[in-house]
């Protein structure tokens, strides 16, 4: 992995913790907003509870070493929580700045896991076989 590659995966991961971390923990409390934009949406209240558990959990997968397989499904979360948000925002005729912010965290999301360092990802064993031979 490049240097280059190194400081991208870092700097998207961390704001992407930071995004993730601090959402998460506004929606898990019921505070910041969260409470009239989810009811706006349509979504139930519960539904906050249980996006600010799963952005939390999957700031420590993608942030603690090994667990490749882990990091994957936190991945894969975020990139279903923040495309769904958008999708949300823009099928509800809100303006389009209301899905700004979920638009951000998912370009930080897929830049992170396209930049993660090979420990970070699923080793397969038939690409081991590969770079074996």
């Amino acid at each position: 992995m490049t240097k280059r590659n190194k400081v991208i995966y870092w700097v998207a991961t961390i704001w992407l913790a930071l995004g993730m971390l601090a959402g998460g923990v506004q929606q898990l409390l019921q505070i910041g907003g969260y409470v009239e934009i989810i009811t706006q949406l349509g979504y139930p209240l519960y539904f906050l509870s249980i996006l600010g558990a799963w952005k939390i959990l999957g700031v420590i997968a993608v942030l603690a070493p090994k667990f490749p397989l882990v990091k994957e499904w936190a991945y894969a979360g975020f990139f279903f929580a923040m495309s769904g948000a958008a999708i949300s925002h823009i099928t509800m005729d809100q303006p389009f700045t209301e899905a700004l912010p979920s638009l951000v965290l998912l370009i930080l999301t897929v830049t992170s896991w396209y930049f993660r360092p090979a420990d970070r990802k699923i080793a397969f064993s038939n690409q081991k076989e590969q770079h074996e031979s």
